[in-house]
């Protein structure tokens, strides 16, 4: 006797019943035809125009426990016209890992985000995933920090930068502290995403190069979001004590606005050194250079 579809499955096949409803042939470049009895595209339609066979379709939009590949899903959601939110709910319902392909700041965010970063200057701020990369930054956070938007996206990740950058170019002087939390933060987002290819190489390559990380992973631990303090040196200005706070984005539920807040008021007359510097050393003073010789040698990633 055969088993009803799962509440997942039934949900995929509710969902791209309603997507395919809303496409007309005019849609696709097809002729309009005649006695069409219901709105949208017809299940073979849509099966010829992403090359695959009408039974498979079929037995997908019925809810049926098949498989679907990245790249069958993928030619679906592209006749379905389906946007980026909707191609992410089609492969969570099909029990696929979706991976998101590389956007700006802005077409991630929306602009009023990034107003709203560039509102709290003189306050160091930015938006982290909950991967710890930095999707955004205002120039307060920038001039903290300013190798996370000169390196290349993938390697704009706070946790990477800690855990591998040499222990005297650090600008984190509490990492004792902070970083098993930050670890067990981490991995309790993880949860969310095991499996998927994104979190695997990341965690591993972490693992590979960072052995106080691996040994972070390995204790299991896992922590929630809140409001910690944070010391931080920079090589110009010195000690800033700065306490952060995670602000939630609507619609984006694994992303968060960072606040950096001076502890006192010389950490915040620190932030106003360091925002007035024209060529402040990244690194150490062995290691580091100045910011221009970085610019100039091709945004190499030095430690910062």
């Amino acid at each position: 006797m055969a088993q009803p579809p799962s509440p997942r499955r039934t949900e995929l096949a509710a969902f791209l019943r309603s997507r395919r409803a809303r496409i007309s042939p005019e849609d696709v470049g097809m002729p309009p035809g005649f006695r069409r009895r219901t709105p949208g595209l017809r299940r073979e339609e849509v099966a010829q125009l992403a090359g695959v066979g009408v039974t498979w379709y079929t037995w997908l939009e019925q809810g049926r426990p098949i498989n679907a590949s990245v790249q069958v899903l993928d030619a679906v959601a592209r006749v379905l016209q389906l946007d980026v939110t909707e191609r992410e709910h089609l492969y969570r319902l099909a029990g696929i890992p979706y991976v998101r392909g590389p956007v700006s700041d802005e077409e991630a965010l929306g602009t009023e985000v990034l107003r709203v970063l560039e509102a709290l200057d003189p306050l160091p701020a930015g938006v982290y995933n909950a991967r710890y990369d930095v999707v955004a930054s205002n120039s307060t956070y920038r001039a903290l920090w300013p190798m996370t938007s000169l390196v290349e996206r993938p390697q704009r990740n706070v946790l990477y930068k800690m855990f591998t950058v040499p222990q005297c170019c650090s600008t984190f002087v509490n990492s004792e502290e902070e970083l098993p939390w930050m670890v067990a933060q981490l991995r309790r987002t993880y949860g969310h995403h095991v499996g998927e290819p994104a979190w695997e190489t990341f965690i591993a390559r972490l693992i590979a190069e960072s052995p106080r990380f691996a040994q972070l992973w390995a204790n299991g631990d896992v922590a929630a979001p809140g409001r910690r303090v944070k010391v931080f040196r920079h090589s110009a200005v010195g000690i800033v004590n700065l306490t952060s706070i995670s602000l939630s984005i609507d619609g984006m539920t694994e992303h968060r606005i960072v606040t950096y807040t001076p502890v006192g008021e010389e950490d915040r007359r620190q932030i106003e050194r360091l925002r007035a510097l024209e060529d402040p050393m990244i690194g150490c003073p062995v290691h580091g250079r100045p910011l221009s010789a970085v610019i100039a040698a091709g945004k190499v990633p030095l430690p910062g």
